[in-house]
Formats: structure tokens, C-alpha cells, sequence
């Protein structure tokens, strides 16, 4: 059985069980994480020598880095609908991930760690607001392009973009700041609810 290692509070951890859940994948999972087991230690560091979750693996192959996990789950485990074989329509999905690991997630690092997460050194009012701007800004982005295709990240059909996409939707609805008037990006969380994964691991995502 396909093995997790990471705790599900973790965003990047949660990637993968929504990934599971639309793939119909059944999984162990087991806690590594702050608060739980540090994945610093050696048992973590043999199968992940970056000390970071999520990881997985799937008989005697193992693989870490959250994005490159859910591809490989869809492509393993019959995940055609989530992630296409023609290269014009996967690059788009890959597009919309990649957006979502480096400019959506630059944005808001340092606003959620200090809002959400509270965590020291995150308290500058300055480089919060310019976090929260520039998060804004990224926000606009998906909810034009949202509103371009009319239902999901990479067009007419959810794809795995949209489980990276999704929960860092979750988390701009959840920080306590303005979120402005996005009316698309609003109609895709509501979309979004439909999913049983999302319900089931979204919101466990959120540190």
C-alpha cells in the first residue's frame, strides 16, 4: 500500500491526500512534522534528505517534493482526467501548478505565517501589508483566469492544478485580512466544496 509520510495539517501533505482521494488511491500515513516526529531525524532524512514533507512510498520507490508526488500519483494510478498525456493541455495544468509553488506561494509566506501561523519574526506591520498586497495582486490573476474559463484553474475541467490552486484559495479566504471583490475566485471555492477531497483534506492544510 502506498505509504505518506507527512502530517495532514501540512499543505503540501494535503496535495497528496486529495490527489489520493480523487484517484481513489488507498494510503498509510504516518505523522512527521512540527508537533509531531521531526523529519530532521534520521528515519526522515533516509527517505527525504531535505528534512521536509511530504513524502511517499509506493512499494520500493520512493519520491518527495509535493508537486512532483501528485504528478507521479495521476500518471501511476490512471489520473488522465486530472493530469493529460497530450503536452499543449499538461502544460497548461503544469503552468497553473508552478504559478501556484512559486508566485502564489512567495506572496503569501510571510502574511500567513504572521496572521495565521503567528510565528516569530513574522511581525512586521510593513512586510505584512506587502505580502497581503502582493498576494492581492496574485489572486486578481487567478480570478481573471477563473473567469476566462468559467469553472477551473487550467479550463472547463478540474485537473490536478486545481489541488494545489484550491487550497491556497482555502487559505487566502481563511487569513484574517481583506480579500477584496474576486467574484470567480468565490464561485471556484463554492465549486470546490462539491469535491469530497477537498472537503475531507483541505482544511486540515492551513499550517
Amino acid at each position: 500500500m502506498l505509504q505518506i509520510f507527512g502530517k495532514a495539517e501540512s499543505i503540501n501533505v494535503a496535495k497528496v491526500l486529495w490527489t489520493c482521494a480523487e484517484l481513489g488511491v488507498d494510503f498509510e500515513r504516518e505523522d512527521w512534522g512540527a508537533g509531531y516526529r521531526s523529519p530532521k531525524d534520521a528515519a526522515f532524512l533516509a527517505i527525504n534528505p531535505n528534512g521536509m514533507v511530504p513524502a511517499i512510498r509506493d512499494g520500493d520507490f520512493v519520491l518527495w517534493e509535493s508537486n512532483s508526488i501528485i504528478r507521479y500519483l495521476a500518471a501511476q494510478y490512471g489520473g488522465e482526467s486530472l493530469y493529460p498525456s497530450e503536452p499543449k493541455q499538461r502544460a497548461r495544468v503544469d503552468q497553473w501548478i508552478d504559478w501556484q509553488a512559486s508566485d502564489l506561494n512567495a506572496s503569501w509566506r510571510y502574511a500567513f505565517s504572521a496572521l495565521v501561523r503567528k510565528l516569530p519574526g513574522y511581525s512586521d506591520e510593513k512586510e505584512i501589508a506587502k505580502s497581503l498586497e502582493s498576494w492581492g495582486r496574485n489572486m486578481a490573476i487567478l480570478d481573471r483566469q477563473l473567469a476566462a474559463t468559467g469553472a477551473y484553474a487550467a479550463g472547463a475541467d478540474f485537473t490536478l492544478a486545481d489541488i494545489p490552486v484550491g487550497l491556497s484559495v482555502l487559505r487566502w479566504r481563511q487569513t484574517p485580512a481583506g480579500h477584496g471583490d474576486l467574484p470567480s475566485v468565490g464561485a471556484y471555492y463554492q465549486r470546490l466544496l462539491d469535491r469530497d477531497g477537498f472537503r475531507r483534506f483541505g482544511p486540515g492544510g492551513m499550517k
